[in-house]
């Protein structure tokens, strides 16, 4: 072999090496929230369960996670602060959120375990809204920011209150650019908690978001169709998105997960 040739079989050798040794990879980090455990709403048996399957899935597949269980009005929103503070840098933000939910003059918001919702007026100030989380991804222009609500069961509290609220489940909220939001029914339309150990929407998810032939959206529409069938109509998942450039393959562009790597992982916060 003349110089001139060992000279291209060590350069692309070089090139094969740094490939191969991570600056290829994505940056990705996610938040999971699951609330089973509420003090006044009535518990619910999939969230936690949930929350666990989807932080170990995501963490296989190259993900840092950051997971939470049972968390206060206080907790939600200060993990929340954590994880707009570290997407920075990241090339893709996911946050997941399993647990009671409500719209409220057209926002969504989350419901926190101590939460005890006397009124209508009480939510904005004793819920956590999702556009904290939608204002975070927007700042800290990820290439891909995906948002999943597995939030969308029937208001625990409004039962008690003298008048009921302006429409079921969640409302439908605009994705920034770059931006995937999946609710578990389609905006205004509720879904049961499940008799599994997974609800039927986070099932789906996890079945097909390993699956390294389907972009992300192509994700989402197995998922709508397995859940829509197995409900039996009665639970139809929905989207919105502003994804942009090429297309996002979830299980593929995974930087392989070292065994000290450990999901983040506090009950108690």
């Amino acid at each position: 072999m003349n110089a001139h040739k060992l000279w291209l079989t060590l350069a692309l050798l070089a090139c094969l090496h740094t490939f191969t040794n991570g600056q290829t990879y994505q940056k990705r980090l996610a938040l999971i929230i699951g609330n089973s455990s509420y003090q006044h709403g009535g518990s619910l048996r999939n969230p936690v369960n949930d929350a666990r399957a989807m932080a170990g899935t995501l963490q296989s597949m190259g993900f840092e996670v950051m997971k939470y269980e049972d968390l206060s009005s206080n907790d939600m929103k200060r993990v929340i602060n954590e994880f707009g503070k570290r997407l920075a840098g990241n090339d893709v933000g996911l946050f997941y959120y399993a647990g009671h939910g409500i719209q409220h003059k057209g926002a969504n918001y989350m419901i926190p375990v101590e939460a005890n919702l006397q009124n209508e007026e009480q939510i904005e100030f004793d819920c956590v809204s999702a556009d904290r989380v939608v204002s975070f991804m927007e700042t800290a222009k990820a290439k891909v920011n995906v948002i999943i609500m597995d939030a969308c069961r029937n208001n625990p509290f409004e039962r008690s209150w003298r008048r009921s609220t302006n429409g079921n489940g969640l409302a439908m909220m605009n994705a920034p650019s770059g931006t995937l939001i999946a609710y578990a029914t389609a905006p205004g339309t509720t879904a049961a908690d499940g008799d599994g150990v997974n609800g039927l929407y986070t099932s789906a998810i996890l079945k097909y978001i390993k699956d390294e032939s389907l972009t992300l959206e192509q994700v989402f529409k197995k998922v709508r169709t397995e859940v829509e069938e197995r409900s039996g109509r009665m639970q139809i998942p929905w989207e919105t998105t502003s994804l942009k450039g090429e297309d996002f393959y979830v299980a593929r562009g995974i930087k392989p997960v070292k065994q000290q790597q450990a999901v983040v992982e506090r009950v108690n916060v």
